[in-house]
């Protein structure tokens, strides 16, 4: 009985990981659709406060799926795939939940009740990172379909380009037309916020791109 136990910690436990990203992006969607809701101005303060509230449920949700897939790290010695790449895109999603909570926390801390057009937008443009990676990610688990896993990777670098020029704009068009440098900094940091949670789509990405040329 023992050596079973023993053994079992050699084989790889494909469908345990995979379940674990799956439930992880599947979070991670519901987060970004919250934010993409919660950024939009035809919402009430109180809705609004209660979509962020929410999002702090599922923030401890994707704490508890990535410490799952630290755990089966510890206790697996042969994994389906690379143990850094294993590490690396559960880090990268939980980062992003991470960015999304920080960004709507910002409106709350900051007493921010108008959002810009561009903040809305790069919300937008974030909701549609994450879906692209919920289509993807779950295609990992055979590799059978390679080229619509390209598709999703190559759609999420060029929202990140986009998110990157809308960013770019907000911020010139903030310091040219804002003359209360309060207000100023509390819609830079929001920004900001919006912006990481982008990049940090790409990355996952990127991980996914790694992971794919691999397993090829």
């Amino acid at each position: 009985m023992k050596l079973d136990r023993i053994l079992q910690a050699f084989l790889p436990k494909d469908n345990k990981y995979f379940s674990l990203f799956e439930k992880d992006v599947a979070n991670l969607l519901v987060g970004a659709r919250l934010l993409k809701e919660a950024m939009s101005n035809n919402i009430s303060g109180e809705a609004r406060f209660q979509k962020i509230r929410k999002l702090e449920e599922l923030e401890h949700e994707g704490d508890e799926i990535t410490h799952q897939i630290f755990s089966e790290l510890a206790n697996t010695f042969i994994t389906p795939i690379d143990r850094e790449d294993i590490h690396s895109l559960a880090t990268r999603l939980d980062d992003i939940l991470d960015y999304i909570q920080e960004s709507a926390n910002r409106i709350i801390l900051y007493r921010i009740e108008s959002i810009s057009p561009e903040q809305e937008k790069i919300a937008a443009l974030l909701y549609e990172q994450v879906a692209e990676l919920h289509r993807a990610i779950p295609l990992l688990h055979h590799l059978k379909n390679a080229d619509e896993i390209r598709s999703c990777l190559v759609r999420i670098h060029s929202i990140e380009n986009e998110a990157d020029d809308v960013f770019e704009r907000a911020i010139a068009h903030l310091f040219d037309t804002c003359k209360d440098p309060i207000y100023l900094i509390k819609m830079k940091e929001l920004l900001v916020s919006l912006e990481t949670a982008t990049d940090q789509c790409e990355d996952a990405a990127n991980v996914i791109e790694t992971i794919m040329l691999k397993n090829a």
